[in-house]
């Protein structure tokens, strides 16, 4: 696993651990980075746990737009973090091409969520590319 992966994973758990706790993703991430507790924090992963946060009402108004038949409170908590991240990558990292950022998040749903989950997040993150030059266009 390189090391962009191993920082969107990362990032994943954070950002699913917030959630969990109802605590801002950008304040665990800082309790985490340099505690002995904790292994040292990919870069990476920082800029995506902020990103994500800072871009997250859009994020998750894309989401629901686009995730057909699920509300973002039924989704399984693991693929809310993935497409948050999936999704972040897509429309505002621009050194992570589309077909990268969504094959990514895929790997991530196989590795960490339900059966469905991998062909659910392909579904989502792949409507969304569709109209992703559009999207960059207006944020």
């Amino acid at each position: 696993m390189g090391a962009r992966s191993k920082a969107r994973k990362r990032a994943v758990d954070v950002l699913y651990e917030a959630d969990l706790r109802a605590m801002d993703p950008v304040t665990l991430l800082a309790e985490r980075v340099g505690s002995p507790d904790v292994p040292p924090i990919n870069d990476y992963t920082v800029g995506l746990v902020e990103g994500v946060t800072a871009h997250r009402a859009r994020i998750d108004d894309l989401i629901s737009e686009h995730s057909e038949g699920w509300t973002l409170q039924r989704m399984p908590g693991v693929d809310r973090a993935v497409l948050r991240v999936g999704l972040y990558e897509l429309l505002w990292a621009a050194d992570v091409p589309d077909a990268v950022a969504i094959d990514e998040a895929v790997e991530l749903a196989k590795q960490l969520s339900t059966d469905d989950s991998p062909r659910f997040v392909n579904g989502v993150l792949g409507r969304i590319a569709v109209i992703a030059d559009q999207l960059r266009a207006v944020l």
